[in-house]
């Protein structure tokens, strides 16, 4: 029996989503749930699998192609042992190949001759090119200036210094993933949509280091995972997000809505991208359960595991790039939210304190944060709040 296998739903919002890997050939033999082939949306990474044992007949598709919710990706034969050969497919495959780039050269060949715009003419021109020769990149097989450039390199190593330029040097052209076209999109996005400015500020890391010296043994031998600078960052700024609601908010039309739940995006990197996985309900977990699900999503993050869920509805977000080295930077807001703030390198500094030269490890703090909606009075009561709590971690407790 033939099973078609087609692209899942992708989730909320989501209907296309591109072939980021083929696991199987033609011909291959497979068990129930095996993995097929992996797809990848501007969210996260899907994994499509066998629905039974069987051999994949035919391909539909090749890495890169762009596929939407429903399209048949493969086929398969349906039962245990089942081997279909693949060496007519492929054969058929390739011979269909050769002619479609025989028919293809052709064609570009002929458009070529009534489709050279000035600058390939001039080209052309002064080195008595024959244009029959190249097969245009150009849209409708016209033929470029590139195509020409690349042309005089491969056949006419002398007199082309004048040709040299940024066009004939060498290049690789890899398609964007679906995560960085997403990126880029929502990042452009944020920049013409919100009036972002960043305020800065700094704060004495001595006191958290001390307590995370003094207990980090026992912190980790009772809780089963390490103590980190990021669970103090996190119940410091949602203490702070309770008293200025604005940072918590976001903006829709001409309303603010107001939000009194505090979920927290911690940006990470992963191989895909950086993504900004969601941890929920900060405000109800204590240190161990912030740096536990913390640590959580960033193995699934690295190990592209991060589901829709994982990744959507975070109110505000915080970014450490501090673990790279960065020691300042204005990081963008994530869309809708309406602030972020960035941490940084911890570096021993000069710091005069009650009359005295002392040497401190410090660490920048930047918030950026919508004009539209947050005042600056708001956004540097904020910083000094979150500087006064991490500075002084008793505070945290008492709640002051």
């Amino acid at each position: 029996m033939t099973i078609e296998i087609k692209v899942p739903a992708l989730g909320e919002s989501v209907s296309e989503a591109s072939i980021a890997k083929l696991h199987v050939k033609i011909g291959e033999a497979v068990k129930a749930d095996q993995l097929i082939l992996e797809l990848e949306t501007d969210k996260v990474t899907l994994e499509v699998n066998a629905p039974s044992n069987g051999s994949i007949t035919d391909l539909k598709v090749k890495e890169g192609d762009n596929v939407k919710v429903g399209d048949i990706v493969a086929l398969m034969e349906a039962g245990a042992g089942v081997v279909v050969s693949a060496t007519k497919n492929n054969d058929e495959s390739a011979n269909k190949t050769s002619t479609i780039s025989a028919n293809t050269s052709s064609n570009n060949s002929n458009l070529a001759n009534n489709f050279l715009s000035p600058a390939p003419k001039k080209l052309v021109a002064e080195n008595n090119v024959d244009i029959s020769k190249i097969n245009g990149s150009g849209k409708d097989g016209r033929i470029t200036k590139g195509d020409i450039l690349e042309s005089l390199n491969s056949v006419t190593p002398t007199n082309t210094n004048s040709l040299q330029s940024s066009s004939s040097k060498p290049t690789e052209r890899v398609k964007m993933s679906k995560l960085r076209q997403k990126i880029a999109q929502r990042l452009k996005e944020s920049q013409n949509t919100a009036a972002i400015l960043t305020t800065f500020n700094e704060v004495d890391m001595g006191a958290i280091m001390a307590i995370r010296s003094d207990y980090k043994e026992i912190f980790e031998k009772k809780h089963g995972v390490k103590l980190g600078f990021m669970s103090f960052f996190v119940k410091a700024c949602v203490t702070v997000l309770k008293e200025l609601p604005a940072v918590n908010a976001e903006i829709d039309g001409s309303d603010i809505i107001y939000k009194n739940f505090y979920d927290i995006g911690v940006a990470v990197g992963s191989p895909q991208g950086l993504v900004v996985p969601v941890l929920r309900d900060a405000d109800k977990l204590n240190l161990a359960q912030i740096e536990k699900g913390i640590s959580d999503l960033g193995v699934k993050a690295r190990d592209g595991k991060l589901t829709l869920g994982d990744l959507a509805g975070a109110t505000f977000t915080i970014s450490n790039g501090g673990v790279y080295g960065s020691l300042m930077s204005t990081p963008i807001i994530n869309p809708p939210q309406s602030g972020i703030l960035g941490m940084h390198k911890i570096q021993e500094r000069v710091m005069v304190i009650n009359g005295e030269m002392k040497i401190r490890p410090m660490m920048y703090l930047a918030l950026s944060y919508d004009h539209r909606i947050i005042d600056g009075k708001e956004a540097v009561t904020f910083l000094v709040r979150v500087k006064e709590l991490l500075e002084d971690p008793r505070r945290l407790v008492m709640d002051i």
